[in-house]
């Protein structure tokens, strides 16, 4: 009887002293955190202290201008308002619901996917399964009919995920296939045109991801600074981050230069040339970041100037920027 007593108390300081040391550990962690934390917002106190006063002497901007700036802060909004729209869908607990939400979001993902290495009738077939899916009407995914009209909120969810899936097809395919930008960004360009909230919303979550689109250097927020991951306290490489921001400015300068091909419209373009002209400016006026600035100019310059890889007019700003 001793012996189990004595083995129920050793078994009871054990697991006290497992507990303490995930305390420990826990504490240890919290503390790396806010430690990383400081660091980081100091170092970005003293890279804007020194930019401030490099930009007095030579006359730069250190951040967007107050037209912009308001331009950013409104597309935000818009885009938070939007997902407020459809929370309770976003929330849903009953099984019926939540499948509709998973056949909606792959009803609205999966072209954009397939989007990278095709061109002609199956660019079509993605395009018009996009326009028929925001237009209310019944489209097949994965062997399954859905459609927005199926739930109040339903078209305020695709767009929203049809938007956020345009950017993250920047952030990845494109980053790694520069080539996929142009197909991407003609069903993007034709499915703005055709409506527009989906234009607000993709440039909603191009500047989240990608400041540098906007261009702005916005303050430290959860979970990002300036476009940087971190996770875990732990702060995304430079390679892996110029990586995704080089993808996002391909995808957003071949936005501005591609028309869908397929169409007879020939009204203005929803996100055309001045925009070009105005990004390019406004990021030459500003402040240099080491490695960033370079790499996105280059990346935004190149190209404007590439050749298209499906059948479209020839590149507007390219050819715009060189006979200036």
């Amino acid at each position: 009887m001793r012996s189990l007593v004595r083995n129920l108390q050793d078994e009871v300081a054990q697991a006290a002293e497992r507990k303490k040391k995930e305390q420990e550990e826990e504490e240890e962690k919290k503390k790396r955190h806010e430690e990383l934390k400081a660091q980081q917002e100091e170092q970005k106190k003293n890279a804007a202290r020194s930019a401030k006063e490099k930009a007095k002497k030579e006359g730069l901007q250190t951040g967007a201008d107050e037209s912009t700036l308001k331009w950013y802060n409104m597309l935000q909004d818009q885009a938070s308002q939007c997902a407020q729209a459809f929370d309770e869908l976003s929330k849903a607990k009953d099984t019926q619901t939540k499948k509709l939400k998973m056949e909606l979001q792959k009803a609205a993902t999966t072209p954009v996917s397939q989007i990278a290495n095709i061109s002609g009738a199956p660019l079509r077939e993605a395009f018009e399964k996009i326009d028929k899916l925001l237009s209310n009407h019944p489209v097949t995914s994965a062997g399954k009919t859905v459609s927005t009209s199926h739930h109040p909120q339903g078209l305020e969810f695709v767009s929203y995920k049809l938007a956020e899936k345009f950017v993250k097809q920047g952030e990845e395919e494109v980053a790694s296939n520069h080539s996929a930008a142009f197909p991407i960004a003609a069903v993007a360009s034709g499915i703005w045109e055709l409506h527009p909230k989906i234009g607000e919303l993709i440039l909603a979550h191009l500047h989240k991801k990608c400041p540098y689109a906007v261009p702005h250097y916005p303050p430290m927020e959860s979970g990002t600074i300036l476009g940087y991951r971190v996770e875990d306290s732990k702060v995304e490489g430079q390679d892996s981050f110029l990586k995704r921001m080089s993808g996002m400015i391909r995808l957003y300068a071949a936005i501005i230069q591609m028309r869908w091909p397929y169409t007879g419209k020939q009204g203005p373009h929803p996100h055309g040339l001045n925009h070009g002209w105005r990004w390019l400016a406004q990021i030459l006026n500003m402040e240099p970041l080491a490695d960033i600035t370079a790499t996105i100019l280059f990346d935004f310059l190149e190209t404007s100037l590439r050749t298209k890889q499906i059948p479209a007019p020839k590149s507007e700003l390219g050819s715009a920027f060189f006979r200036s």
